[in-house]
C-alpha cells in the first residue's frame, strides 16, 4: 500500500471553474497545442508525484517571480501591508538570474510561471524573459497579472515572444471592480480583453489563452452576469474563494490528515533569488535555498526541502511549520453556497471561519 495510503493531498485547492464541461476541455486542448502528449503527461505527474510522494529530477514548474512590486493598492492583498514592506524586498528580478536558472532547467523543466506577489509586466524585460525563455525550450510560460499592461502593443511583443497563458484577476463588475483593483478602471480592463479576443482571431491562434478569475465576494451577486460578460472573450472563466490574505484568522479548523503537494511539483524563486518552500508563503519565511549561489537541482533534493516533506509525511505535521498553519491550503472547506451560472448550478466551497468581506 502507497506510505501516503489515506491521506488529503488536495492537488488545484482554492481555483474553481466556472465553465461548462466542453470549454474546459478545449481550454485544456489549446493549453496542450504544439506538445499534446508531454503536456498530458504533464498534468497527469501534477497529480501523481504528491500522491506517491515522489522526487522527480527537477520540479514540474518554476515560479520566477519578476517584480514584489505592485502597481495596484488592492484592500486585500497583503502587499500593501506594512508587515510585508518591512520583511519583502521592493525589487525586479535581475534579468542575468533570470538567464541563470533557464539555462540550467532547459529540457529538464516543462512550465514556468512568471509572477508570485507582485505585478509581473512592470518588470522592463518581461518580454525579453518570455522570449529568452520559449527559445531555451520551455514548453508552456504563464503568468498571472492584473491586466493594467494589457495594451494592444504590449500584448502582440508578449504572443510574438511565445507567452502560452495569461491568467488575468478581474475582481467583480464595474464600480465593484473599481472598488479593489484601485485605481484600474473596468472599462479599460474590459477593453484590453476585447482587443485581445480580436487580435488573436486575427492571426488564427489559440494561444495564449486567456484565463479570467475573480475572488467570490466580489462577483457572488450576481455571477451569471459575469460569466456571460467574459466568456465570450477569453477561454476560461474562474473564481476564488476569499482566503486569509491579511492573516487576521484566529479560529482555523483544518482539514484530517492533510499533507502539502506542492513540494513534489512547483520550486518558487523570488525576486532577490531566494527560493521559498511554496507558492503560498508570501513573505518567504521559510528559505531553501538561493538561486543566485546554487543550482535549482540542489535546492529541489536540498535538506531544507526534504525536511518540510518529511515534516508534512506525519499525521499533521504540517502543524511544525508556521506558516503552513496559516495556510488556506490545509483548511477546512464547507460548501454552503450555491450558485447558478446560465442554468448550471456548482457549490462555492468557502473556507470554515473565513470572514467574507473583501480586506478582512
Amino acid at each position: 500500500m502507497n506510505q501516503m495510503s489515506g491521506k488529503n493531498i488536495p492537488i488545484n485547492k482554492g481555483n474553481y471553474t466556472m465553465e461548462t464541461p466542453e470549454r474546459d476541455a478545449l481550454f485544456e486542448g489549446y493549453r496542450g497545442e504544439g506538445w499534446a502528449d508531454e503536456y498530458r503527461a504533464y498534468r497527469a505527474n501534477w497529480s501523481r508525484y504528491p500522491k506517491e510522494q515522489f522526487v522527480s529530477e527537477y520540479p514540474l514548474l518554476v515560479d520566477l517571480e519578476l517584480s514584489t512590486l505592485c502597481n495596484l493598492k488592492c484592500p486585500m492583498c497583503y502587499t500593501i501591508t506594512d508587515e510585508f514592506k518591512g520583511k519583502v524586498n521592493a525589487k525586479l528580478m535581475e534579468f542575468s538570474l533570470f538567464r541563470k536558472i533557464i539555462d540550467e532547467i532547459d529540457g529538464h523543466v516543462p512550465a514556468i510561471r512568471l509572477s508570485l506577489r507582485g505585478e509581473p509586466t512592470i518588470h522592463p524585460e518581461f518580454i525579453e524573459c518570455i522570449r529568452y525563455a520559449k527559445e531555451k525550450g520551455i514548453k508552456e510560460v504563464s503568468t498571472l497579472t492584473n491586466g493594467s499592461r494589457l495594451e494592444q502593443g504590449f500584448f502582440k511583443d508578449a504572443l510574438a515572444a511565445g507567452i502560452d497563458w495569461i491568467t488575468v484577476s478581474v475582481d467583480g463588475l464595474d464600480g465593484a471592480y473599481e472598488k479593489i483593483r484601485r485605481p484600474l478602471k473596468f472599462n479599460d480592463i474590459l477593453r484590453r480583453l476585447k482587443d485581445i479576443k480580436r487580435i488573436k482571431e486575427e492571426l488564427g491562434v489559440h494561444k495564449p489563452v486567456i484565463k479570467v478569475q475573480a475572488i467570490w465576494p466580489s462577483i457572488r451577486e450576481n455571477p451569471e452576469a459575469y460569466y456571460n460578460t467574459f466568456a465570450p472573450i477569453a477561454d476560461l472563466i474562474a473564481f476564488n474563494p476569499l482566503i486569509d490574505y491579511l492573516g487576521k484568522d484566529e479560529e482555523i479548523i483544518y482539514e484530517e490528515d492533510f499533507t502539502c503537494p506542492q513540494h513534489y511539483q512547483r520550486l518558487v524563486v523570488g525576486a532577490d533569488g531566494s527560493a521559498m518552500m511554496c507558492s503560498n508563503d508570501e513573505e518567504g519565511s521559510v528559505v531553501v535555498g538561493n538561486a543566485r549561489s546554487e543550482s535549482v537541482y540542489d535546492i529541489w533534493h536540498g535538506e531544507r526541502l526534504n525536511k518540510i516533506r518529511k515534516a508534512h509525511k506525519k499525521k499533521n505535521g504540517f502543524m511544525e511549520i508556521p506558516v503552513c498553519r496559516r495556510c488556506y491550503l490545509p483548511r477546512l472547506t464547507e460548501g454552503n453556497e450555491r450558485a447558478t451560472v446560465n442554468g448550471r448550478e456548482f457549490i462555492i466551497k468557502n473556507y470554515v471561519n473565513r470572514n467574507q468581506d473583501i480586506g478582512k
